[in-house]
């Protein structure tokens, strides 16, 4: 059968735009999720300020964003003030905070942050929420005195809590914020409630813009204390921000962890504390989530990488946060198993970084997803996942 001109030409440039699709490589969109857990952010700090500076040194650009780098923020705790602050913007639609300004605001405001609420309360550690308050405010207020809402967010941004009125996890979401006023609460009050650990700080009650909608808030970390499977799972179904976004492949995310409860000595006798119960919680929560997307990305591991301190506790003391860069980094690998790799966590941020550049030089990933084989040569496995 004769094919006329016209439908030649139709099927020629059919063929030709789908051989296109198939041989350009996906949009690869990022995300950067950061852990809570304590009263320091030096360990996912010190990451931070890494990347931040291989960004700029292999951009050439001194004045390269952290959070341009990235397409959407999550955080809990800590977190979610480093997620904030990096995600707000000042009056020109800049970045309100670089990456090392950011972890210098925060590790020198951290004593009037975690103020002790009274000389009664240092030991046990109940802090004064009217101190944490003044300072949140003062930080996600820009040069002209106006207080920014998670609408105002330069980037989707994600942060998690308790709410105690519904007895369910919340999620304050920009995009939630952008589809209605009931949803778009001050950033400050946002980044109050996921820090609000029950122990050390009472429960905070909060209203949205309009006053539509009330929560009453308690720490994020107690149910999301790694926020990567709820930014994972927000991209995947937020067609309005990510159409582009069909399953793992189409991802590079980056996840920071904030130091672990294994820095601590053991409980003597065998018990465990109430303070030592949260705190295996907190780790188990976050395991639980790194060995799930280690299972998702098993056949582009490459495209996932987490950064967790091994050696360095939650509360780490100064000069500690470069340890956790010297340390050989951990992978997780399907049916629970965790192998230690020849490249140190200061490495594999190095190494996430070129795929950043890549993306955001072209739009697309020029590197091929790494099989599940051999994609880290000569490594080492951990016995009971250490």
């Amino acid at each position: 059968m004769e094919l006329s001109k016209v439908t030649l030409e139709i099927f020629t440039k059919l063929e030709q735009k789908w051989l296109s699709h198939c041989c350009e490589p996906p949009r690869r969109t990022r995300l950067l999720c950061i852990d809570g857990g304590g009263t320091s952010c030096a360990v996912a700090g010190a990451a931070l300020v890494r990347l931040e500076d291989q960004i700029r040194l292999r951009t050439g650009d001194p004045t390269a964003s952290l959070s341009d780098s990235f397409d959407l923020l999550a955080g809990t705790g800590l977190g979610g003030v480093l997620a904030a602050m990096l995600a707000a913007g000042d009056t020109s639609g800049r970045p309100l905070y670089s990456a090392r300004e950011a972890v210098e605001a925060l590790t020198a405001r951290a004593p009037e942050m975690f103020r002790p609420a009274g000389i009664l309360c240092r030991r046990r550690r109940r802090f004064s929420g009217r101190s944490m308050d003044k300072v949140l405010e003062e930080l996600f207020t820009r040069e002209d005195g106006r207080c920014l809402t998670l609408k105002d967010a330069r980037k989707p941004l994600l942060i998690p809590c308790f709410d105690l009125n519904s007895s369910a996890p919340f999620v304050f979401s920009r995009a939630d914020a952008t589809d209605s006023p009931s949803f778009d609460f001050e950033l400050w009050k946002a980044c109050r409630a996921t820090l609000a650990t029950p122990g050390h700080f009472k429960p905070f009650a909060l209203a949205s813009v309009d006053g539509k909608t009330c929560c009453a808030a308690v720490d994020g970390g107690l149910v999301m204390n790694n926020p990567t499977a709820a930014a994972f799972t927000h991209v995947l179904h937020n067609k309005g921000d990510f159409p582009s976004v069909n399953g793992v492949e189409d991802l590079l995310v980056l996840s920071l962890g904030n130091g672990s409860a294994a820095g601590k000595a053991p409980p003597r006798g065998g018990e465990c504390s109430t303070s030592d119960v949260v705190s295996i919680a907190l780790d188990g929560v976050s395991e639980a989530v790194d060995q799930m997307l280690g299972n998702a990305f098993c056949w582009n591991r490459a495209d996932y990488v987490r950064i967790q301190a091994s050696g360095v506790g939650r509360e780490c003391r100064k000069g500690e946060e470069e340890e956790v860069l010297a340390e050989r980094g951990v992978e997780s690998l399907p049916f629970g198993v965790k192998r230690l790799l020849t490249e140190t966590n200061g490495q594999r941020l190095d190494g996430f970084v070129q795929r950043l550049v890549a993306a955001a030089a072209s739009g697309r990933s020029s590197l091929p997803p790494s099989p599940c084989k051999d994609s880290h040569p000569a490594v080492s496995p951990l016995v009971n996942g250490r």
